[in-house]
């Protein structure tokens, strides 16, 4: 090989390492879910890309309604909000933990099209940017809602029709395609969709992962642990595993958001060992808020910090008394970040907004997305 050949090879081979590297250190999307409220929070509508609105229900009759609790003007608040920040999209998502009336309003032709005509007229009603739909989960009962097997190719049918009413017209404010996109979660939960087809008609997936560890597990856990735990049971939850089972599925890296928690799960009665990491527990303390976490339990006495490196996750553990805490934090969100980049993922995103304490969590994420490579 000549001087002149050895020098091409080498820049090649420069250029093959250094494309992945840049495109790894790219931007990534940061959605936000936000629930409806008395009034919407003060949202810094520069730090988001979307702003998923929870949550719009179905009817019997498969009509997407907004309940009598979701009040229109939450809705036009957050839609004002471009305003200030044009690039900023405002999504309707549609469905969340409960909400049924899905595998009906998906059963036929007839059902799916009441319910895609609805769910357009809200859309251009508030000047919307699209639409999640956050069906929990097809196929499967969950917390008692209608299901049958046939869920999981008439999701597909609902999403490609959708897709193609999206498609078919422009945001009449500024030209732009509608989004389509549908939070879900892995392992049984993801056995009800058919992945790689469905991923052609969506923006994105916003992938559940949190909620590993609960009142249903028989041990304490992290509840939104990027990697697995020394100890914990083969197979046990955690967010990378979920992404390779995405992505293992078929579903393009760039159209795979990763969830993060602005909340804790809480336990009581906890068995000591290990300062209850993986430990039986006695009951179940619900959820915390980050902010909660941030001003109580961070600050008061008896509690201890804990940082497990394998999982790149926080808890919080009192052996006073034996209660314990999983969480995210800024730690564990950098090391998310970290990830995101690494595998090109398409963004990050967290529920939910209410839960953060003055945007701190938010910052964080900011912070990575806005880094320069």
């Amino acid at each position: 090989m000549t001087g002149r050949a050895v020098a091409r090879w080498i820049l090649a081979a420069a250029l093959l390492v250094a494309v992945p590297a840049a495109q790894a250190a790219a931007p990534y999307r940061i959605v936000g879910y936000v629930v409806g409220g008395p009034q919407m929070p003060a949202i810094t509508p520069g730090k988001l890309d979307v702003v998923n609105f929870a949550f719009a229900q179905v009817d019997e009759t498969h009509r997407v309604f907004l309940p009598a609790d979701t009040s229109p003007d939450n809705l036009r608040a957050l839609v004002a909000l471009r305003k200030r920040q044009p690039s900023l999209r405002i999504v309707l998502s549609i469905g969340g933990w409960g909400a049924g009336h899905f595998s009906e309003a998906a059963a036929d032709p007839a059902a799916r099209a009441v319910f895609i005509d609805s769910a357009m007229s809200l859309l251009r009603q508030y000047d919307l940017d699209g639409l999640d739909i956050d069906w929990e989960y097809p196929t499967l009962a969950g917390p008692g809602i209608s299901h049958q097997p046939a869920d999981r190719h008439n999701f597909s049918l609902l999403l490609e029709a959708l897709r193609a009413k999206l498609d078919a017209e422009t945001s009449v404010r500024n030209g732009r395609q509608y989004l389509l996109t549908i939070a879900a979660a892995e392992g049984e939960f993801a056995q009800g969709l058919e992945l790689p087809r469905i991923a052609a008609s969506l923006d994105w997936i916003n992938l559940m992962t949190y909620d590993f560890y609960g009142s249903l597990t028989p041990t304490t856990g992290h509840h939104a642990g990027l990697a697995p735990t020394p100890g914990a049971p083969a197979g046990a939850r955690n967010a990378q595993a979920a992404v390779q089972e995405f992505l293992d599925a078929g579903v393009p890296a760039e159209k795979i958001h990763l969830g993060v928690a602005f909340y804790g799960r809480r336990f009581g009665d906890v068995a000591p060992a290990h300062d209850g990491l993986l430990q039986r527990f006695g009951s179940d303390g619900g959820f915390i808020s980050w902010a909660g976490i941030a001003e109580g339990p961070l600050v008061q006495p008896g509690w201890k910090r804990h940082w497990d490196v394998q999982a790149q996750a926080p808890w919080l553990w009192n052996a006073t008394t034996h209660q314990f805490i999983s969480y995210d934090d800024p730690q564990s969100l950098r090391a998310k970040i970290a990830y995101v980049k690494r595998m090109q993922l398409g963004g990050i995103m967290y529920w939910e907004y209410r839960q953060d304490r003055d945007e701190a969590l938010l910052d964080v994420l900011v912070q990575g997305r806005d880094a320069r490579p």
